[in-house]
C-alpha cells in the first residue's frame, strides 16, 4: 500500500472467500483513480475472480495487468459489458463520468461498484436512481475510509453492540497530501472532480450516516477555500461542513490538502464519535510521532473504563464478502442502495451550498 499518496490507497487484507472459485466473476472499467486497486483487492480477497479490464489508456492497462497477472485485456468496454459471465463491474473513472459508466453497466444487466464520489450532480443522482429502479441492479460505492479501514469497521461493530449508547455526534478529520505533480489534469477541474466536499468529503458524510444511524440530514453550513494553490484556481484545498441528522445527531467534518511532506502517511485521518454512554476515537492510519507507525488504532471510553485497541490485521474488511453475497442473493447487507445514494446526495448539496471563504 502506498503510504505517501492517498490516491493510491489500496489495502491488502487476508483472503476470506465467501464463494467457491468461479462463482462470482467481475471486471474493471475505468482506471483513472488508484482506488480501483483497493476495490479489486477487496473483491478478490472475498473470493471474486477478476476476469477482464478495459481502459482507453494503454499505460493504465499495462500497470493494472502487471498488478493482476491473470486478468484479460479487453479490446473495448463493450466486450466486458456483453460478457454474460461477468456479474459486476468495478470502476474508478473520472469522477464526473462515473455515473454515465454506471448507467451503461446497469443497462447491460450488471451490478456496478464505483469509487467515491459516485457522481457530481443531482441530475446524475436522479439518473442513477431511475436506472436502479428500471434494472434492479446495484450502484454501490467504495467509501474506503469506512469500509476499507479496520479501526472504522471495528468502531461500527462497537456501536452496534451498544458500547457507547446512542451516537449523538460524529467529528471527522480527513487531511490528504496533494502530491500535485502526480495528479492528472482532470483532478484540478471542478467540473470533473466535483469539489473537495463532494470528493473527499463524501467519506466523512457517509461515516456520519452509518455511525449515527441517520437516514437523512440537513447541511447547516459548508465552506470551501483555496488558501495556498493559486496555480490551480479551481481547486478547493480546504473545506468543512456541519450537518444535522433526522434523528437529531450532529456532524462536523474538515477535509484539506495540507498534509506536510514530512508526515510519514498521506493523511492523519481521525474520527471522534460521541455517544450518550461513552466515546470512540479512531487514529486510522498512523500514530503521530512514532516512526514507521501503522494504523488500526481505536480508543474507547465508557462506563466500563478506558480501553485501547489495535485492530490492524484483526478485523478484516467484511464489506466485500457481503457485497458479493448481496449481488448473488439480491440482498442489502453490505450497504443499502438508499444509504449509498443519500451520502452522494448530501456531499453534492454540501458542495453546492458552500460559501467560499478564501
Amino acid at each position: 500500500m502506498n503510504k505517501s499518496n492517498g490516491m493510491n490507497y489500496a489495502p491488502k487484507g487476508k483472503p476470506a472467500p465467501v464463494v467457491k472459485k468461479g462463482e462470482f466473476v467481475f471486471a474493471a472499467i475505468g482506471l483513472d483513480h488508484g482506488h480501483i486497486y483497493g476495490q479489486c483487492n477487496g473483491l478478490i480477497e472475498a473470493g471474486g475472480i477478476l476476469k477482464s479490464v478495459y481502459d482507453p489508456d494503454p499505460k493504465k492497462m499495462d500497470k493494472f495487468c502487471d498488478t493482476y497477472k491473470d486478468v484479460k485485456r479487453a479490446a473495448s468496454e463493450e466486450e466486458i459489458l456483453s460478457d454474460k459471465e461477468t456479474l459486476l463491474v468495478a470502476g474508478a473513472a473520472v469522477t464526473s463520468e462515473r455515473c454515465a459508466l454506471g448507467l451503461r453497466v446497469m443497462s447491460a444487466g450488471k451490478d456496478y461498484f464505483t469509487d467515491k464520489a459516485p457522481l457530481t450532480t443531482l441530475d446524475q443522482l436522479n439518473a442513477a436512481k431511475a436506472k436502479v429502479k428500471e434494472t434492479g441492479k446495484k450502484y454501490m460505492v467504495y467509501y474506503s475510509e469506512r469500509i476499507h479501514v479496520e479501526s472504522a469497521v471495528f468502531a461500527g461493530q462497537l456501536i452496534q453492540q451498544g458500547a457507547i449508547g446512542k451516537v449523538i455526534q460524529v467529528l471527522g478529520l480527513g487531511p490528504h497530501r496533494l502530491s500535485a505533480p502526480s495528479r492528472p489534469e482532470w483532478f484540478f477541474k471542478k467540473e470533473k472532480y466535483g469539489g473537495i466536499l463532494c470528493d473527499i468529503g463524501s467519506h466523512q458524510i457517509e461515516q456520519f450516516l452509518f455511525y449515527a444511524d441517520v437516514k437523512d440530514a440537513t447541511i447547516t453550513r459548508s465552506q470551501i477555500a483555496n488558501y495556498n494553490h493559486p496555480q490551480y484556481p479551481e481547486l478547493d484545498d480546504f473545506g468543512d461542513a456541519m450537518l444535522v441528522g433526522d434523528n437529531g445527531a450532529s456532524h462536523y467534518f474538515r477535509v484539506d490538502w495540507f498534509t506536510p511532506d514530512g508526515l510519514q502517511m498521506w493523511g492523519d485521518g481521525r474520527s471522534f464519535i460521541l455517544g450518550t454512554e461513552g466515546f470512540i476515537e479512531q487514529r486510522k492510519y498512523m500514530q503521530l510521532g512514532e516512526s514507521k507507525s501503522r494504523g488500526g488504532h481505536l480508543y474507547l471510553a465508557n462506563k466500563e473504563g478506558e480501553t485501547y485497541f489495535n485492530v490492524e490485521g484483526k478485523t478484516g474488511y467484511p464489506f466485500f464478502g457481503e457485497l458479493i453475497l448481496d449481488c448473488l442473493n439480491r440482498t442489502e447487507n453490505a450497504m443499502t442502495q438508499e444509504h449509498a445514494f443519500k451520502a452522494a446526495e448530501l456531499c453534492v448539496k454540501a458542495q453546492m451550498q458552500a460559501v467560499k471563504i478564501a
